[in-house]
């Protein structure tokens, strides 16, 4: 960590304890935080897995319907769309994700999650916020408070929706085939945020352009030609041709593409053979592949493909017998953009109202987020995914900002600070609405 993020660490902290002028978002957004953490630990104790938000989206559903928001549910299986109308003027959508994660917490929080629950592939785990979709309601429970309570400050159309199954990565594509924009106003922005394990609580990042990455997601079906260890020249070894595939596939990150163009090509499982002395006739490689432009993701499949069939004729696997390389497209993730005007706009109405210690503008992630898709659908909408941070003060001091010491998104250890993360998402979230609106 450098002295400057050091610098700026201290004194995001002291920006958000320091008593403010009176301010009609800030002072309501603490005025409703002792039942925004209630809400936050009541969502982190009962969370659902994706696909299953039953209980989270009625609650959700209740939230903006007693704040006056004409309110649908199960559009895209268990999303919540929240539209208020107020004159003329733009279409402003605000999200939230409501999925947790097959995780058993390990935080001991004393609310802790103790929920169970079997997936739809039909495996039984615990059940966690670990990525924190809790502090993302609780924190758009507290923008829609503040939207409704202020419609003298703003016109145009707010539509706040409360999506599904962001972890597996086919919320936003439901609720957008279950005509999102169609039935319901269609934005002419987008907003949201993600907290971050990677910033002091309270702290925000920004990316302009790329924020998040497109994800892929392929098998590579290897078929040999099986047979006794030891006679192994009797054979086609799938799992020698699938060790000269993997080493392959790591130059066309390394010499295929541009060394300014990042990319990663990951190998997460390799499975083969059921004994020691038994040359398996099978076996299977699957990828991660990410990427943030469309030409490059086109490098890296058409690559996995080539590399697959080359190293298998190099091994002499017959024709009828070449790899199989399976892109699930299913289960795609496009990258998520963050839009020129609305992220420099929104950037620095951050940095009138938190100060430019507690905004940065931040490096794209490899990680994938469907929120990407609500501008994909119709790249006319004005898109912005900010990050807010969640590390508590005294940890993020304790390693001196270094954030290999610190749990990450996904980890069963995660534990955001729930009040300044809320607070900063939720105030930011209003100002970022109201700097569309314009009035």
């Amino acid at each position: 960590m450098t002295k400057r993020h050091l610098i700026a660490a201290l004194l995001a902290c002291a920006a958000w304890t320091a008593p403010a002028a009176a301010d009609p978002i800030r002072d309501g957004v603490r005025q409703d935080m002792p039942s925004l953490l209630e809400l936050y630990r009541h969502l982190h104790a009962n969370p659902e897995l994706s696909l299953q938000e039953e209980r989270t989206a009625a609650r959700m559903a209740q939230e903006v319907r007693r704040l006056g928001f004409r309110v649908t549910t199960g559009v895209g299986g268990h999303g919540v769309v929240a539209v208020m109308e107020n004159g003329p003027g733009p279409v402003v959508l605000l999200r939230a994700d409501m999925d947790g994660l097959p995780v058993e917490e390990q935080t001991g929080l004393p609310f802790a999650s103790r929920v169970r629950a079997t997936s739809t592939a039909g495996t039984e785990s615990g059940v966690m916020h670990a990525c924190a979709h809790d502090t993302h309601m609780a924190a758009w429970v507290g923008a829609a408070r503040r939207l409704a309570a202020m419609k003298d400050r703003w016109s145009g159309t707010l539509v706040m929706i409360a999506q599904p199954a962001e972890e597996i990565g086919v919320g936003a594509r439901a609720m957008l085939e279950d005509g999102l924009y169609t039935r319901f106003p269609k934005p002419t922005h987008a907003i949201s945020f993600h907290n971050s394990a990677t910033l002091p609580a309270g702290q925000i990042g920004y990316s302009i352009g790329p924020a998040l990455a497109n994800v892929d997601t392929v098998d590579i079906r290897i078929r040999g030609v099986g047979g006794h260890g030891a006679a192994p020249h009797t054979t086609r070894d799938p799992v020698v041709l699938g060790a000269r595939i993997v080493g392959t596939l790591q130059t066309l990150v390394s010499r295929e593409l541009n060394p300014l163009d990042p990319a990663v090509v990951t190998v997460g499982s390799f499975q083969a053979g059921t004994k020691h002395n038994i040359i398996s006739d099978e076996a299977v490689l699957l990828l991660t592949v990410r990427s943030y432009t469309p030409e490059t993701r086109r490098l890296l499949l058409d690559g996995i493909r080539r590399i697959a069939r080359g190293e298998a004729i190099a091994a002499g696997i017959p024709d009828d017998r070449m790899p199989e390389v399976t892109i699930r497209e299913g289960e795609y993730t496009p990258a998520t953009l963050n839009t020129e005007a609305l992220t420099r706009s929104s950037a620095d109405l951050f940095r009138e109202r938190f100060g430019e210690e507690r905004v940065m503008q931040v490096p794209p992630v490899m990680a994938g987020e469907d929120f990407g898709r609500y501008h994909l659908a119709d790249p006319s909408v004005e898109s912005l995914i900010f990050w807010v941070g969640g590390v508590p003060q005294a940890k993020w001091d304790e390693v001196a900002g270094d954030t290999s010491r610190l749990p990450s998104l996904h980890s069963p250890f995660w534990a955001p600070d729930p009040e300044p993360t809320i607070a900063t998402a939720a105030e930011a979230m209003v100002a970022a609405a109201l700097g569309v609106f314009g009035r």
